[in-house]
């Protein structure tokens, strides 16, 4: 049976993931658009943005054992990253994670990697960031009691 639950019927993971994304995608829209892909690339895990001081840019890049799409304009530059990539992630201040990847329409490509996607791996680009802004990784944080 498929449709939209009714009474006594619950949604499944698979389709509250599906209604993120498409939530997502919507706000993205609203908030001014969002990345362009450059030609002969293609985003199938849709994307989202991190954005950092410009000052930290340079800083970032040689951390990263593979950097994708980095756009830049003279305050901030944005990594492309999967969507959904801020799942149970809070990212270290001053960046910013942008749901749909919205950029200004002052942001330029200044970085286009080899392939067909645009993606900088989250996971070592989170790192990085910690390391330049001397905060503890989530993960590594004593628990609370």
């Amino acid at each position: 049976m498929t449709g939209a639950p009714g009474p006594g019927r619950s949604l499944g993971l698979d389709t509250l993931v599906r209604l993120k994304r498409d939530r997502r995608s919507t706000l993205a829209g609203v908030a001014g658009g969002s990345f362009p892909v450059p030609e002969g690339m293609t985003a199938p895990l849709g994307c989202d943005a991190v954005a950092v001081p410009a000052r930290l840019g340079p800083l970032v890049v040689p951390r990263l054992p593979r950097v994708g799409c980095v756009y830049a304009d003279g305050t901030h530059w944005w990594w492309i990253v999967p969507s959904d990539s801020d799942d149970a992630l809070t990212w270290p201040a001053p960046a910013d994670y942008g749901p749909g990847a919205p950029l200004p329409r002052t942001a330029r490509l200044i970085h286009r990697p080899e392939g067909t996607v645009p993606y900088t791996p989250p996971i070592p680009l989170y790192l990085a960031l910690c390391r330049v802004t001397g905060t503890t990784p989530e993960w590594s944080r004593p628990l609370s009691a």
